[in-house]
């Protein structure tokens, strides 16, 4: 089994966020995979965004606001 560091990027409405979690790879037809912690910040990073609740997500992971932009003609 090995472990990798990697960034899942997570999208709600406005906002985006990078979470650092560490993909498990092994010879399963599963792999890769994360683990039981990394899935549960995904979801609380997920569901703050939601919420609109900046604060919370940004404890953990970086969190973007997306603005669209006009294409130039």
């Amino acid at each position: 089994m090995k472990t990798r560091p990697t960034i899942e990027l997570v999208h709600e409405g406005h906002y985006a966020a990078e979470v650092d979690v560490t993909q498990i790879e092994t010879d399963s037809e599963w792999a890769p995979y994360y683990g039981l912690e990394d899935i549960e910040k995904l979801d609380k990073v997920r569901l703050a965004l939601r919420r609109g609740d900046l604060k919370a997500a940004a404890k953990l992971a970086r969190v973007y606001e997306l603005r669209p932009i006009s294409a130039a003609e």
